[in-house]
């Protein structure tokens, strides 16, 4: 595996993104999840199953384990992102793979992209922040107002620390996003750690926690980023995705919007990071899609 950085300018601003490439093989585009331990470390897992692909694997702006160049985090500059990144890397794919949050990004780049993907696969994709889902919609002034206290300085550095002690990151981890707690190991929080410790993280944290990130609004309008015109799109939903997310997953397979393309669904193991805690299960259901 080789890492290289492209020189991507996004809404204005030049934006150095480090990717990994491993494989060989058809061009494959590895998205990570949005989260406040996401990097793109952890679809090195997937890219070494998927070895008979040459897959390139990027860091989303605000994230990632390195320091974090500022620019405005919303839906907009995450758009803006991945049309910048066609540009400079233009494929074709074979496959575009996303985890999480950026199933809706690179479904919605698929539609302005019509000849970069022949094929999308999503990763137990999600649209909706963690206290969106949680707490309901209704609270939005409240998460507005949460975000702009963690982006203050001082008191904003002081309330992120609280939430990023390794005791919490592996509870997160356990909660949610690994299926099986024993696969929680020191190692693994150490290094998810790390990825939170960088220059500039909380204010990915800030904007993706609270639904700042959120590429839709409503479950009616993730499911019509799934109309007409899009490749043949696989959905892998988890056995042990949390209740919400895998109500929202399930709406997806179900919804049956798709006339000239093909959506289909295909249990994998784990909760909401398969692709991380079992890639090679992962890429089995990739191949006999």
């Amino acid at each position: 595996m080789e890492t290289r950085t492209l020189a991507l300018v996004v809404a204005g601003r030049a934006v150095p993104t480090p990717c990994d490439v491993a494989g060989q093989g058809p061009e494959t585009l590895l998205l990570p999840a949005l989260s406040t331990i996401s990097s793109r470390a952890e679809m090195r897992g997937l890219a070494a199953a998927l070895s008979d692909h040459r897959c390139l694997i990027p860091d989303w702006p605000g994230f990632g384990a390195h320091p974090r160049a500022r620019l405005l985090l919303t839906p907009e500059t995450l758009h803006a992102f991945l049309d910048a990144l066609l540009a400079a890397a233009p494929g074709p794919y074979a496959l575009g793979i996303a985890a999480g949050h950026g199933a809706g990004y690179l479904a919605a780049a698929a539609r302005r992209h019509p000849d970069a993907f022949r094929a999308l696969v999503l990763v137990a994709p999600t649209w909706r922040g963690p206290l969106p889902t949680a707490m309901g919609p209704e609270r939005r002034s409240l998460f507005t107002a949460i975000r702009r206290a963690v982006e203050a300085p001082l008191i904003g550095d002081a309330l992120y620390a609280l939430n990023i002690r390794p005791r919490v990151i592996g509870r997160m981890l356990r909660a949610h996003v690994y299926a099986d707690p024993g696969h929680v190991t020191a190692a693994l929080v150490a290094d998810k750690h790390a990825v939170t410790r960088q220059p500039g993280a909380r204010f990915g944290t800030a904007a993706f926690v609270t639904g700042g990130l959120d590429p839709v609004a409503t479950r009616a309008a993730f499911l019509d980023l799934f109309g007409d015109g899009l490749p043949p799109v696989l959905v892998l939903r988890p056995e042990r995705a949390p209740r919400r997310s895998g109500a929202e997953m399930d709406a997806l397979i179900a919804a049956g919007r798709v006339s000239h393309s093909q959506v289909s669904g295909r249990p994998v193991p784990g909760a909401l990071s398969p692709h991380e805690e079992y890639p090679d299960a992962v890429a089995a259901a990739i191949r006999a899609a």
